[in-house]
């Protein structure tokens, strides 16, 4: 007797491919959708992004209240409320916010770029050209914000998003195929 080399999970009514693909495709749909309105997109992340903050700001609230031990206390508190603070900002002008947030996000990936650029040298060996090209295009791409700041502030964060969402179907839809394609060449 002679055991299957396809696992259970591979049988034919396995939909693990096909699902990966509806995934990836639904993803890019979405994607394409965010990019045909990147200002709405920006204003609804930043608005979202704000909510988010509200939510953690009242948890590190209630958590320095209800914390076993004193220490920490104010600080807790002070976090907590920086974070009430952030999320009104977003939540009340969310239009406003987010040049903000563009400026902090430029800044970041000109820093990010900066350091992968050290450590492309220092892990050369390991793809170290990739990681030297990522951090190029990140600086760059932190540039080219920044040159038309602040009203990049208005599209980048739905352009981001948009741009994030169709590369992540595309890898969805390209793992349903090998999947499939795996499926369809193991022996039986």
């Amino acid at each position: 007797m002679t055991a299957n080399p396809i696992p259970e999970t591979h049988s034919k009514a396995d939909p693990s491919w096909w699902g990966a693909i509806l995934v990836g495709v639904i993803f890019v749909f979405a994607g394409f959708f965010v990019l045909g309105d990147v200002v709405a997109a920006t204003v609804i992340s930043a608005f979202l992004i704000g909510v988010l903050l509200l939510v953690v700001g009242a948890a590190e609230i209630i958590q320095a209240f209800s914390a076993q031990y004193w220490r920490g206390f104010f600080l807790r508190l002070l976090v907590g409320a920086l974070y009430i603070v952030a999320g009104l900002m977003l939540v009340t002008d969310p239009a406003r916010a987010s040049v903000t947030l563009t400026l902090v996000f430029a800044l970041a990936l000109i820093a990010s770029g900066v350091v992968r650029i050290v450590q492309a040298f220092q892990y050369w060996e390991w793809f170290g050209g990739l990681l030297l090209l990522s951090g190029i295009v990140g600086i760059a791409a932190g540039l080219i914000i920044l040159s038309k700041w602040p009203l990049s502030g208005l599209w980048v964060l739905g352009a981001v998003v948009g741009i994030d969402l169709v590369l992540h179907g595309l890898w969805w839809i390209s793992l349903g195929g090998r999947l499939r394609r795996e499926r369809h060449t193991a022996p039986t």
